[in-house]
């Protein structure tokens, strides 16, 4: 059994969406002056984004996003457990995890601190240097479609987090379902041995 429940962790994640979408609504500054948006920003080599700093209309409409996801998410977690467990989250849980990961891969593959791009006139300027946002790099080229939205530490962090927190969420929603379906098997051996035995 796991040490945090499956509705915790999903409780949790709801919850942080819901203060995301509080904190991009009325100051958005406070996130992207995060340290762990700090950290990840510099490791991973992502340009710092100056629109986080002040409340605007595409933040406001972001908040009310992850706001909604939020409470949607919450009210799902008061269902029955098969509902949640083996239908809802069983397959919500590893599409959320894929998606994470593919948004986190983009935000740092393509964008102009990636090993993708580097030049190979050198060790200094190879593919493994390490990444760097403050370096012009000659061969990026901005994606076209609006893509480069992605492409900074806010939503790299986010999205880092989303996938850890999903991960998390998918095994123990693995573990808990096997033990739930066991359970529900064993009442129903327990029951039909018990119309045998009555006949």
């Amino acid at each position: 059994m796991a040490l945090i429940s499956g509705k915790t962790i999903l409780t949790s994640i709801s919850l942080f969406h819901i203060t995301l979408g509080f904190f991009f609504l009325t100051n958005p500054l406070t996130i992207s002056d995060q340290a762990l948006v700090y950290i990840l920003g510099e490791a991973m080599g992502l340009p710092h984004v100056r629109a986080f700093e002040t409340p605007s209309p595409p933040l406001a409409f972001l908040a009310a996003i992850l706001m909604i996801f939020g409470l949607c998410d919450l009210v799902t977690l008061s269902m029955p457990d098969e509902i949640v467990l083996v239908h809802h989250w069983g397959t919500q849980a590893p599409l959320r995890l894929f998606l994470s990961i593919m948004l986190v891969m983009y935000s740092f593959f393509f964008s102009s601190s990636s090993p993708l791009y580097a030049t190979s006139s050198g060790v200094a300027d190879g593919r493994l240097r390490h990444p760097s946002a403050h370096l012009r790099n000659e061969n990026y080229v901005p994606s076209g479609w609006g893509g480069d939205g992605w492409k900074n530490r806010v939503f790299f962090t986010f999205m880092f987090v989303e996938m850890a927190s999903w991960f998390w969420a998918w095994v123990t929603l693995r573990e808990e379902r096997r033990e739930f379906l066991a359970k529900k098997m064993q009442k129903r051996r327990g029951s039909q041995g018990g119309k045998v035995g009555s006949f």
